[in-house]
């Protein structure tokens, strides 16, 4: 898979896209299958971004809280702690969490894998730290 069209057409076979525009599609990812748990779901953006004005990248991002609800620093410390994938930025008003991938050669695991991991520990910190499922 090494161009955006490929990736979006795999994203919308196999995710439930609530979102779609021509650089960017949006998923909902849902968590908590079991009978004794919660459901809870988590919002991803899936952006194509060109490095450079050559080089197509994707970008994973997903919100899981807003910037003046939570402590900046707790929230901090803990990505440092516990998260394997991604970065924590300011986007608007909200804290995402994403990471960036190269398209060109991209295998499919090197994107789902991310996916899964930014989005699950996005929506850990949704939960440790706003206690809702905004996003």
């Amino acid at each position: 898979m090494a161009e955006w069209g490929d990736l979006v057409a795999y994203v919308r076979e196999s995710y439930r896209v609530v979102r779609d525009e021509p650089d960017e599609i949006r998923i909902r990812l849902v968590f908590g299958d079991e009978p004794d748990t919660e459901q809870r779901a988590q919002i991803v953006v899936i952006a194509r971004e060109i490095l450079d004005q050559r080089e197509d990248w994707v970008q994973i991002a997903t919100p899981f809280a807003r910037h003046d609800e939570v402590d900046l620093l707790d929230v901090l410390t803990e990505v440092g702690n516990s998260i394997v994938v991604g970065g924590l930025a300011v986007m608007g008003e909200h804290l995402v969490l994403r990471h960036s991938l190269p398209l060109i050669n991209l295998d499919i695991n090197e994107f789902t894998d991310p996916l899964e991991l930014v989005a699950g520990a996005a929506e850990l910190l949704e939960q440790q730290f706003t206690g809702r499922d905004d996003y």
